[in-house]
């Protein structure tokens, strides 16, 4: 009995051996061609020793591991054993293409390499899976088919979900070639189908195309946590595979929550250029326009120095509020006459499922001298991308009379009509760029109220005018401080000054700085003037950080560490440093639109929220 023993364990030694030399570590997929969302399973085979388990963090790259499993068996005929180790790995891809499984090494040997294509298996119009997420739709639609350059284009994407989602996030990101950013909130409700209750999702994009021609955009990609429906089935596979094979299981798949990715094709547009026939001037493409006026006061008489306010509405479909023009600053006026511009309001809405963009802004007219006036027609050439053609918009001219100031002769008049520009003047020590726009209405006296107590004082004799506007001022100034001390937070008002006097900044509080350089970025942006734009967004980036300003505009994208910034300031930086480098400044005064408020910080924020927010 004891030589069968000492005879078997030789054999076992011997066989042992010979394992040990024919050790071998193989892999494979169930499949080498998959749609995104589905799942494939990695099987491992070690033929050696099975002690150790394999390395498989080198898939957690392309790949979540939702399981694993492990069996193994021995058999021994004709005196001769062998044994294997089976690893099974069940595998999520995180994106689609060809990913190539690297070498998996495993008790001192490794795997082949394996290669594994993954589709996208998504229409922009009509998206869904084939697996358990095909109770996850996606589908959008462009309100235009063929849009011109620079106009607003809004894509609206719908969400139909009838599983349970967690962590869900909803990624678009633009290019180089078209502008995106979210328009408003998402709008939920809930609909049932077929018996199957599912969460509808709607959510609105604007997109500016760049340039002309064909343009081609990364979809829209969803991001989830799902629970895994189809969990207990393919552990019941996986188990009768062991069985089958080893006879033998070895624990279970548990039930849990894996990651769906479902990627939309790519957003695909044919941009049309520029016409031939279109104003050089001025590019305006919009699906309709309109442009109103109203005056202050309508009628009635009115004397050197009484304000004439003009107020501007402008109404666009089909262009964001950044795209519509400064028509203060095209607005003819005849000699005699000075125009002083009020700062433009501006706001956006979807009407429909199209953009609209509006633009308000007053504008006050000061004589200087007795006369009949005319104020010429106020022209606007916009394009029609509906009809495509060409269209001039026009107000009508408006004559005017002004009578000499009440109860004065003709210097006392001239007094009166000088005192506009002795308050423009002040402003312009702070702004000299134009001092049109530097007027700020929130913490000063209006303009208009400005030149109406002027000409009242005019009802006096000339030499107490200039006492009497001299108090005025203070007082406007005193109002201003006071007003700024309770609109600042606490402390706030004196950080501010104290870092203005160092500068040796002549603009009265950081407020006004910002809102000047912010309006000479504009203009900079619409006369495409790069290196004027970097100027004056530096000058506004300083207002805002007084005491730590940035140095360049690399390091004011990452201070804002908003993507709507990045682009516009990447591409303004390569075309200040790039000899004959075209640059249109369009993109820069859209994302400066809505800047954050001078004096905070701007937070970092994800350019797509999470859905469930």
């Amino acid at each position: 009995m004891n030589t069968i023993v000492r005879r078997a364990l030789a054999a076992l030694v011997a066989s042992g051996i010979c394992l040990s030399a024919w050790a071998a570590v193989t892999a494979s997929l169930d499949k080498t061609q998959m749609v995104l969302g589905e799942r494939v399973r990695l099987v491992i085979v070690n033929t050696g020793s099975g002690g150790q388990q394999p390395d498989t963090t080198a898939l957690q790259q392309d790949f979540d591991i939702l399981g694993t499993q492990r069996g193994s068996s021995v058999q021994i005929t004709n005196g001769h054993m062998s044994s294997q180790t089976q690893f099974t790995v069940l595998l999520a891809p995180k994106h689609g293409g060809t990913i190539r499984i690297a070498p998996i090494p495993w008790g001192g040997e490794q795997s082949g390499a394996l290669e594994l294509t993954v589709s996208a298996g998504a229409d922009p119009g009509k998206t869904g899976t084939s697996t358990a997420e095909s109770q996850i739709t996606m589908s959008g639609t462009l309100d235009q088919k063929q849009p011109y350059v620079q106009s607003a284009v809004v894509l609206s994407l719908r969400l139909n979900v009838g599983v349970q989602m967690a962590q869900a996030s909803l990624d678009f990101q633009g290019n180089s070639d078209v502008l995106v950013r979210q328009l408003g909130k998402d709008q939920q409700r809930t609909e049932s189908r077929n018996g199957r209750v599912y969460q509808v999702i709607e959510r609105k994009y604007l997109l500016i195309p760049q340039r002309s021609g064909a343009i081609s955009l990364k979809g829209p990609l969803l991001q989830a946590q799902v629970q895994d429906e189809s969990a207990s089935a393919g552990d019941s596979d996986i188990d009768a595979f062991f069985g089958n094979v080893f006879g033998q299981t070895a624990g279970h798949f548990a039930r849990r929550m894996r990651t769906v990715n479902l990627q939309a094709n790519a957003i695909e547009m044919n941009v049309q250029p520029r016409p031939a026939n279109a104003e050089a001037s001025n590019w305006l493409p919009a699906q309709k326009l309109t442009l109103e006026e109203t005056w202050r006061p309508e009628q009635g008489t009115l004397h050197v120095g009484e304000p004439l306010t003009r107020h501007l509405r402008l109404s666009a479909l089909g262009v964001t509020a950044g795209q519509l023009p400064d028509l203060a600053s095209s607005m003819p006026v005849p000699d005699g006459i000075k125009k002083y511009p009020d700062q433009a309001k501006t706001d956006e809405a979807l009407e429909g499922e199209t953009l609209r963009a509006n633009r308000d802004q007053d504008v006050a007219l000061i004589a200087s001298a007795a006369g009949h006036y005319v104020l010429p027609a106020l022209r606007l050439v916009w394009w029609d991308t509906v009809n495509r053609a060409q269209h001039t918009l026009e107000l009508p001219e408006r004559s005017v009379d002004i009578l000499p100031a009440t109860g004065v002769g003709a210097s006392a008049a001239g007094a009166a009509g000088a005192a506009p520009n002795t308050t423009v003047a002040a402003d312009a020590s702070s702004a000299p760029a134009d001092n049109s726009n530097t007027i700020d209405t929130n913490n000063t006296a209006s303009t208009a109220s400005a030149f109406s107590k002027a000409s009242l004082m005019a009802q006096t004799p000339w030499r107490w005018i200039s006492a009497a506007l001299a108090v005025l001022w203070l007082a406007t100034l005193l109002l201003w401080w006071r007003a700024r001390r309770w609109a600042l937070p606490h402390g706030g008002s004196t950080d501010t000054n104290a870092s203005a006097a160092n500068s040796g900044s002549a603009l009265p509080t950081a407020r006004r700085s910002a809102s000047a350089a912010l309006a000479s970025l504009q203009r900079a942006c619409t006369a495409n003037d790069p290196h004027l734009a970097r100027q004056h967004v530096l000058e506004w980036a300083t207002a805002v950080w007084p005491q730590s300003p940035p140095r360049g505009l690399t390091s004011l994208a990452e201070r804002l560490k908003d993507a709507r910034y990045a682009l516009p300031l990447q591409q303004l930086d390569r075309a200040c440093y790039t000899a004959d480098m075209a640059w249109n400044g369009t993109a820069l005064a859209h994302a400066f639109a809505k800047p954050p408020k001078p004096g905070a910080s701007a937070k970092s924020t994800p350019l797509i929220p999470d859905l469930y927010d």
